[in-house]
């Protein structure tokens, strides 16, 4: 049975970066499309783009905003089969640099983006999944929440919990016949790095390459995939290290800076949104 092939499937934070290339993934294997993000200028684009390669639409959406997340999944519904197949949590945003310069305008925006927003679309969703006995939710979590470095004090405890209750959701809706996924990417080659300078070490991947992760996830569904796909294994190796040895290869790696050490000017326009993340932004 194909899982992708005439499926509905609505994205959060999809006007862009991780999202769109998902989008664009999916659409070339037959999906409908939905796409939500509460930048509506950038959704509009970004609607006109996937429209050229399939079933796309698109609507504005805030995931920190439960009533706004259930309108999105309701205009979803209209534009598929009356219901939604999958659901893929990909709005997010990453702060970095210094925990004590975190503001609490930022702290406030990047909980309810990255672990709120998941939570409202699980709830929100899996009810009608559960019913059908069919579906499938896939949360873009990140390796950041199997191993935390110096810098993304933040981030990294947002992203634990996305992969906390991936998991363990994993396997309370598992006999229910609902799936429960998530993709743990690294450095990923979009807005979210802007500003910093990683390592040989640090190889950035491409949004499409997280694309094609969800896609294999779709065709063979599992709880946790890393990208790359070795990331995961390394990651939890590292946290087995003692304290010493972690942060020897941290240093060894550029880790312990990567966050720490910011070209600011380069990196402000993202963090401005970062810290301002809730609420749709309509067109002017």
């Amino acid at each position: 049975m194909d899982n992708i092939r005439g499926k509905t499937i609505a994205i959060t934070g999809a006007a862009r970066g991780i999202g769109l290339a998902t989008a664009t993934a999916l659409l070339a294997r037959g999906a409908r499309v939905v796409i939500g993000d509460r930048d509506v200028a950038i959704l509009d684009k970004a609607v006109k783009q996937l429209s050229s390669g399939g079933q796309a639409t698109g609507h504005p959406l805030d995931v920190t905003d439960r009533e706004s997340f259930s309108t999105f999944l309701d205009k979803a519904r209209t534009d598929g089969d009356g219901h939604i197949d999958v659901l893929i949590n990909n709005a997010g945003v990453m702060p970095v640099g210094p925990f004590l310069e975190q503001t609490p305008e930022t702290i406030h925006s990047a909980t309810e983006v990255n672990f709120y927003g998941v939570l409202n679309g699980c709830q929100l969703v899996l009810p009608e999944m559960v019913k059908r006995r069919c579906g499938h939710i896939i949360n873009i979590a990140s390796m950041a929440g199997i191993v935390a470095v110096p810098g993304q004090v933040l981030y990294a405890g947002t992203k634990f919990a996305v992969v906390g209750l991936t998991t363990a959701m994993s396997d309370e809706f598992a006999p229910q016949g609902v799936t429960i996924s998530g993709v743990l990417p690294t450095f990923t080659n979009t807005e979210l790095i802007s500003g910093t300078t990683p390592s040989a070490a640090q190889k950035p991947v491409e949004p499409e390459d997280i694309a094609a992760a969800v896609v294999k996830l779709l065709d063979k569904p599992k709880t946790l995939v890393s990208v790359p796909g070795f990331g995961r294994r390394t990651a939890i190796l590292a946290t087995l290290l003692p304290d010493r040895a972690r942060r020897w290869m941290n240093k060894k790696t550029r880790n312990d800076t990567v966050f720490l050490q910011l070209d600011t000017a380069a990196r402000k326009a993202y963090e401005d949104r970062a810290q301002h993340a809730t609420g749709v932004v309509e067109n002017d």
